[in-house]
């Protein structure tokens, strides 16, 4: 028996009924609050210590943190001191072929149990296939055979770490002819199968539908809001492809569009305020520019009131 199963073997009912419930950390945020946060960076450390941030949490990529000490553990104990921390993770390969590495799979285990962080998320992609790693978020056909896989690897990780995983819904720019399911359709089935809550990037709406040309303000009215616990958003390059046709990257090197704000604000005028996520991962911008990206995220987030119990239920 390997260290994830001996780890997971034969859980409580109470701890299954913890993976069940995505609802459950959101509604321990301080008073109910909305919260609105930012990517971080090392480079930012010093600011934000000495800047007084208030109803804010901070995301780290897993593998980043994946050593067992040093710098980078003592810089990201330093926030977890003082704030809350989202746990994304970016190389799980959660619709690979093969299974899951289970030794990934630990080490990511450790940093939820080390840093209890408030949200944990993973993307609905792969990354590596027969021993080759790639540096990439790559998209899956939403077919029956891949909802099988994608289920089974979320129920995997779901038993690891003992709590909801929050599955993210990507960038593309091609599509499988052989999908026999729109993808809302495909991540809807995927959370009513494994209880697993979702994690809603804004960004990432509007590149697909920009590439592939159709509506993203439809695909959001089709989205599962319900089992939404966390939304991102983040700034994306415009380009064009070789016939000329718009092409946008989800690059994470500038400020937020302003129709990715425009879907923002429709989301939560339907749904209530959930956690938001500023990302900004290149190109860094001095501190204060990130917060205000932050802040104008919270100001909406206000203006519709605090999370509701209701809003993340059990399935």
């Amino acid at each position: 028996m390997n260290a994830i199963s001996k780890a997971t073997a034969g859980p409580t009912a109470e701890g299954t009924a913890t993976v069940r419930d995505p609802g459950r950390l959101l509604r321990q945020c301080p008073d109910g609050r909305a919260l609105a946060g930012t990517s971080f960076k090392p480079e930012h450390l010093a600011a934000i210590l000495d800047d007084a941030v208030t109803d804010g949490f901070f995301e780290v990529h897993a593998e980043n943190y994946m050593g067992a000490g040093g710098p980078p553990h003592r810089m990201l104990a330093a926030i977890r001191e003082r704030h809350p921390l989202s746990l994304h993770g970016v190389c799980m390969s959660i619709g690979g072929m093969a299974g899951l590495d289970t030794e990934h799979l630990a080490r990511f285990r450790e940093l939820v149990l080390r840093y209890e962080p408030l949200l944990v998320s993973e993307h609905l992609a792969w990354s590596s296939h027969q021993g080759a790693f790639y540096n990439d978020l790559l998209p899956l056909p939403y077919t029956n055979a891949t909802l099988a896989r994608v289920c089974e690897h979320i129920d995997q990780v779901q038993q690891a770490i003992q709590r909801p995983l929050l599955l993210e819904n990507p960038a593309t720019y091609v599509a499988f002819s052989s999908s026999t399911m729109s993808e809302t359709d495909f991540i809807r089935a995927v959370s009513r199968r494994t209880g697993c809550g979702l994690l809603l990037d804004i960004n990432n709406v509007f590149v697909s539908a920009t590439n592939h040309g159709y509506s993203a303000e439809r695909y959001l009215v089709d989205f599962p809001l319900q089992h939404v616990g966390e939304i991102h958003l983040a700034g994306h390059d415009a380009q064009c492809d070789d016939d000329g046709q718009p092409l946008l990257i989800d690059s994470h090197d500038r400020a937020i569009a302003d129709p990715v704000w425009a879907l923002y604000r429709g989301v939560i005028a339907r749904a209530g305020a959930r956690p938001t996520l500023v990302e900004w991962d290149s190109a860094l911008p001095a501190w204060p520019v990130l917060r205000a990206q932050a802040h104008t995220a919270l100001g909406i987030l206000r203006g519709h009131g605090a999370f509701e119990e209701d809003h993340v239920h059990a399935v």
